[in-house]
């Protein structure tokens, strides 16, 4: 694979730990008791993701707003103080344990970028958190889009200043990123941490089960 300019990388699932259901459970605690909850954290993934194809609202709002539908989807009172708690854990996310090592391997050749459907103020502890530093973060916030929107992904080209054959983006959510840059045409690199199945129908594009074969792809 040709050496790309930039790096570009999903954060939440690719490079964070996004323990959004492990800090919904803690928060609900003992009202979780009854809940069947597969189908309550299911409920509350389909919400997130038809609430980022509305049009653009922070995502603390995002947070708040799904949460207290799937509540009450499931018959649960919310309260602020659910919504205020699960927006306070996103920032202290940490990175999975092959982050930091690759893309401390990656910086030595090529720029290194993040795009992330969060808030610029909530992704701030994350960064702080994985320790490596980025040439350009670019949030939801800044793009006033979501992914998979083909808005954010116009942003990114014209902040990072270069071409779709100048970028290699590595992601985790197929579709979120690797369904939606598909007809862009941009270059892939799919971290299936979790083992699904994939769609040749949105290919080519690479598949790792973790950052850790990242700088080997690249020759690096």
């Amino acid at each position: 694979m040709r050496l790309p300019t930039y790096v570009t990388f999903d954060c939440y699932g690719t490079l964070v730990d996004f323990a959004i259901e492990r800090e919904t459970l803690q928060l609900l605690g003992a009202r979780a008791d009854a809940l069947p909850m597969d189908n309550f954290l299911r409920a509350f993934e389909a919400l997130r993701f038809q609430a980022i194809l509305e049009p653009y609202r922070p995502y603390r709002e995002v947070l708040r707003q799904t949460l207290g539908e799937a509540m009450a989807q499931f018959g649960l009172a919310y309260q602020d103080e659910d919504g205020e708690a699960l927006v306070a854990a996103v920032p202290t996310f940490g990175p999975f344990p092959d982050v930091p090592s690759a893309l401390t391997r990656l910086r030595q050749r090529c720029k290194l970028a993040i795009i992330s459907n969060t808030d610029d103020d909530l992704i701030a502890g994350n960064l702080e958190r994985i320790g490596v530093p980025f040439d350009h973060v670019i949030t939801a916030e800044q793009a006033r889009a979501y992914k998979p929107s083909p808005v954010i992904f116009d942003h990114v080209l014209r902040t990072l200043g270069c071409a779709k054959e100048d970028v290699l983006h590595v992601a985790q959510g197929f579709e979120y990123d690797i369904m939606p840059t598909h007809p862009l045409g941009w270059n892939r690199v799919w971290i299936n941490r979790d083992g699904k199945v994939g769609n040749s129908a949105y290919g080519p594009y690479h598949e790792l089960p973790d950052l850790s074969g990242l700088p080997g792809l690249l020759g690096l």
